[in-house]
């Protein structure tokens, strides 16, 4: 099986801005990743080669900033180096880079007069460790020496160093080919190696490095990296010569060393273990395909199926969880949630996803499953009403996929109706079921929860209307498997809920003036605001609307919401809308559902569309793919990001690999455009 690939010529990465707005993210399985531009020049906090999560998937940790090399051949040095300061870029090595390619692991070429240099990074599975491959070919007349200066750091990736202000604390040793530096505080060994030539020790600190983008964010963005010495090795005249560089992290030096051991201490060795990652990933397209035989390869839908792999992650004692986003996300409850079908259910990981359900559920509280894990080592907060409601919509995709009635039976049924409970007898944040079988709940609860100096943007308290959506979904959801289990009394109750849910939805959210749902139903009165929450309502397995109304707003949506890349979050039209997502936090939060872009609402688009319009495929084809197939070339390459401008051309913002973002529209291609629905659906909804 072919592995995807992306190529950048000489001319595209000759225009500077442009390029440095190309970057790449290859992840370890654990929560940690290496990441950068396409230009090697680091733009970002969250930017290096090892960003280990010491505690995964949490407290992850940037270790390794980078490599920078230099060729030193006939008495002159050559940067291949780039590291932006404040007005200026010193060494500009990107000047000698005539290709960048990820295949799928990222790939700079670099040609220096007589010399070549091919530069491989990849990261072995569940360790937290990055290796570099040289490929050095010398046509020179004359010897040539190549040094790699390692630049390190010890900050939890958030953070910056100062090392005037807030000095890093550390002892330094060597090993032949071999260093290690023991921080103290946070108490980390970081240690590479390299698999020939020497390591030449020679102390310094690059200062005051500059992260533009992070300027742009209004996060601080100045950094100081500590660089212990440089690799050497000398090539001789005429000749290709390979090795390798390789740095692990850990809490210990036990640690560090059994991940170095990993990789391997020759340069055959770590060529063996890149050569075991790729086949790793060849497997997850070949499994892919031998599924859906029907499916056609292409290389955007291999950069999605890829793509899966970074946001599922093994935490500590083999827990398994879903990374929000890269860089700065970690675990939500909401996201993994949405998430799941497309990262595990499509992609046929049904064990991990049972792994995701019984870790939430070993976290449910007062019937609610946590808005947030942030490290697996902090308190998780609790602040959503539809994580818990999505958790329950999971159970019934992942009985469409397996059929697997007894692990639900035996392991989730029994807190599946202590959360219905506890929703009807009032769980916290003012979450409860009205009088009118409907759910209430207080401000910031949904996904649209951004603030502003303590303030809602988007304040949602009351009734929500993708929450009531949801809700009813999750009883009948109940009814459903109450059925199944023989607890008739049960399944009644459910379905009185659910019926009565059902009558008030229609009578108080439908706006007949503008053929849509409101998006809140409060006791001050109703939000006609168009926006694309009531997607959601058209969208899931058990729908409160008839068609003609679930057509109506599939239609409003489109008409208002619709762009190449997901669906605005208010229309155009409205006083709050801010077409572009940039500038501060507070600009940022004020613009995040206001009008900004989120690819992950093509998902339940796609779905409801389909619905109403079976003949329109062809219409949802050529949307996805060309979202597809120009995303992975854009921002985050070779995946999607998290947010789009509402403006056009609508450029990607945010994190640049969403979970969400990547696994809905997956999903929904798969299941509604090309009509690969789960084994077990007709059976399963027909219970």
């Amino acid at each position: 099986m072919q592995l995807p690939s992306i190529q950048l010529t000489q001319e595209a990465l000759s225009h500077f801005d442009e390029a440095l707005q190309k970057e790449w993210l290859v992840t370890n399985g654990l929560g940690g990743y290496a990441a950068s531009t396409v230009l090697g020049v680091n733009t970002r906090k969250y930017h290096g080669l090892l960003i280990a999560a010491l505690h995964p998937p949490g407290n992850r940790t940037v270790c390794l900033a980078k490599l920078d090399e230099e060729i030193c051949a006939d008495n002159n040095v050559h940067h291949l180096g780039a590291n932006e300061f404040h007005d200026v870029i010193f060494p500009q090595g990107y000047r000698f880079l005539k290709k960048f390619s990820v295949s799928p692991f990222p790939q700079y070429v670099y040609h220096v007069h007589d010399t070549e240099v091919a530069k491989t990074v990849f990261m072995p599975s569940r360790r937290n460790a990055v290796a570099v491959v040289y490929s050095v070919l010398s046509r020179s007349a004359s010897e040539v020496t190549f040094r790699v200066y390692p630049l390190l750091t010890c900050r939890h990736f958030h953070l910056i160093v100062d090392k005037n202000r807030s000095p890093l604390s550390f002892s330094q040793q060597q090993r032949g080919r071999e260093f290690e530096v023991a921080f103290s505080r946070p108490r980390v060994t970081v240690a590479a190696l390299a698999t020939e030539g020497r390591f030449v020790e020679k102390p310094n600190w690059i200062e005051r490095l500059y992260y533009r983008e992070e300027d742009k964010r209004g996060e601080s963005s100045i950094d100081d990296c500590y660089q212990p010495g440089y690799f050497e090795v000398t090539v001789s005249p005429r000749q290709k010569f390979k090795f390798a560089v390789a740095a692990a992290a850990g809490e210990s030096s036990r640690e560090t060393e059994e991940a170095l051991e990993a990789i391997g201490v020759t340069t055959r060795d770590v060529e063996n273990s890149l050569e075991q990652e790729l086949k790793q990933r060849r497997g997850v397209l070949l499994n892919f395909h031998s599924t859906y035989k029907q499916v056609p390869a292409n290389n955007w839908l291999s950069w999605l199926i890829l793509g899966t792999n970074d946001f599922v992650v093994r935490g500590v004692g083999d827990r398994v969880s879903v990374i929000a986003g890269y860089f700065w996300f970690e675990t939500w409850g909401r996201d993994t949630f949405i998430s799941l079908p497309g990262l595990t259910l499509v992609t046929g990981r049904f064990a991990e996803a049972r792994k995701i359900l019984l870790e939430f559920q070993r976290h449910c509280k007062q019937g609610l499953v946590p808005n947030c894990l942030e490290d697996q080592c902090t308190v998780p907060s609790y602040n959503t009403v539809d994580a818990t409601l999505w958790y329950i919509n999971a159970v019934l995709q992942y009985l469409k996929y397996t059929g697997d009635f007894q692990f639900v039976q035996q392991q989730l049924w029994a807190n599946l109706k202590e959360i219905v409970k506890s929703h009807e007898e009032g769980a916290a944040f003012g979450i409860r079921v009205d009088s009118d079988g409907l759910l209430v709940h207080g401000e910031r609860l949904t996904w649209m929860d951004a603030e502003v100096n303590g303030m809602a943007v988007t304040p949602r308290g009351g009734k929500a209307v993708e929450i009531q959506a949801l809700w009813y979904n999750a009883l009948r959801i109940m009814q459903l498997l109450a059925g199944r289990f023989k607890e008739e009394r049960s399944a009644e109750h459910y379905a009185e809920v659910a019926a009565k849910a059902q009558v008030s939805f229609n009578l108080k959210f439908w706006n007949a003036g503008a053929r849509c749902l409101f998006d809140v139903v409060s006791e001050s009165g109703v939000d006609d605001a168009l926006r694309p929450n009531q997607i959601i309502a058209a969208a899931l397995d058990f729908n409160m609307l008839d068609e003609t109304k679930s057509m109506q707003v599939v239609y409003a949506v489109q008409r208002e919401l619709l762009t190449p890349f997901g669906l605005r979050t208010l229309a155009r039209n409205a006083p709050q809308y801010r077409g572009m997502y940039v500038g501060s936090r507070r600009s940022r939060d004020l613009a995040y559902h206001n009008g900004t872009v989120w690819a992950w609402l093509l998902g339940p688009y796609v779905t409801a569309f389909g619905k109403v319009k079976p003949s329109g495929t062809g219409e949802l084809k050529a949307l996805l793919s060309s979202l597809f197939a120009q995303q992975v070339t854009e921002a985050g390459l070779g995946t999607i990001s998290e947010v789009f401008d509402g403006d056009p051309p609508h450029t990607p913002r945010g994190c640049v690999a969403q979970a969400w973002s990547v696994a809905e529209p997956l999903r929904a291609y798969v299941e509604d455009v090309l009509q690969a629905k789960p084994t077990y659906e007709k059976e399963v909804l027909q219970v």
